[in-house]
């Protein structure tokens, strides 16, 4: 299941830096709204595949509450998942 973590870990944390890196300043910038329903949506239903894929890694690998906490408030910043499969998903499984 990490191996699976890691993979949508890495594809959300990317879609996340296109909403706001690219779809964000087309909507404000170039009225151009579609941008962010189609990433944002995308990266909606990424977001919600790792929250479950977390959840099942949190009970396959019995983690502490206190590190699936830190790698969810992760996934909600900038770069965070990156981060995330650094510090706590590589050479874990």
């Amino acid at each position: 299941m990490l191996k699976y973590l890691r993979i949508i870990a890495f594809i959300e944390g990317v879609s996340y830096l296109i909403l706001l890196g690219i779809a964000m300043p087309l909507k404000y910038f170039y009225n151009h709204p579609q941008a962010v329903k189609t990433v944002g949506m995308a990266h909606g239903v990424l977001f919600v595949l790792f929250v479950v894929l977390l959840l099942f890694v949190h009970i396959e690998l019995k983690w502490k509450l206190s590190k699936t906490f830190w790698v969810f408030i992760s996934s909600l910043i900038p770069f965070g998942t990156f981060y995330a499969d650094v510090k706590w998903f590589r050479n874990r499984y």
